[in-house]
């Protein structure tokens, strides 16, 4: 048996997610393990003045983004899916504890030294707090990254 038993992947839509997801695809079928994709929208947008109209809703391309990931899951691989609004960070380090998730696999963006510095990322937050081990995965034709963020030329 396995040391992995449920797995919780995280996806943006981003290259590196879908590298994450195939990753995590052959780990559930090495291990015997159950896969959870999780894709987090922002909250329900708000309008900013009396007169104006709510910011459009992205929930529905984070529905599409799901629905592509599941079809790409081969039928031998037990899934869950689920779409939750609120910050990504802190949604992936709920689910982990409320659902007993013993893995995280999440794709790993090369943002500069200035984005971290003021906003960090979401894989960042994820890594520092987990209770359980994060793997971060990057899509083969990433730029490497230094150790402080910037490309690797």
């Amino acid at each position: 048996m396995g040391c992995y038993h449920r797995i919780l992947v995280a996806l943006d839509g981003s290259p590196d997610a879908d590298a994450a997801l195939e990753h995590a695809v052959e780990l559930a079928r090495d291990q015997h393990a159950l896969i959870t994709q999780l894709t987090v929208a922002p909250p329900v947008p708000t309008p900013v003045g009396a007169a104006a109209s709510a910011p459009p809703d992205a929930i529905d391309a984070h529905t599409a983004l799901m629905r592509e990931a599941t079809n790409s899951i081969p039928a031998d691989i037990g899934v869950t899916t689920r779409l939750e609004r609120g910050n990504p960070a802190e949604t992936i380090l709920r689910l982990t504890r409320e659902e007993d998730h013993d893995l995280v696999v999440m794709g790993s963006h090369g943002h500069s030294r200035v984005h971290r510095a003021l906003l960090g990322s979401v894989s960042e937050r994820v890594l520092q707090a987990s209770r359980v081990p994060v793997l971060l995965m990057r899509h083969e034709t990433a730029e490497p990254v230094a150790a402080g963020g910037e490309p690797v030329h």
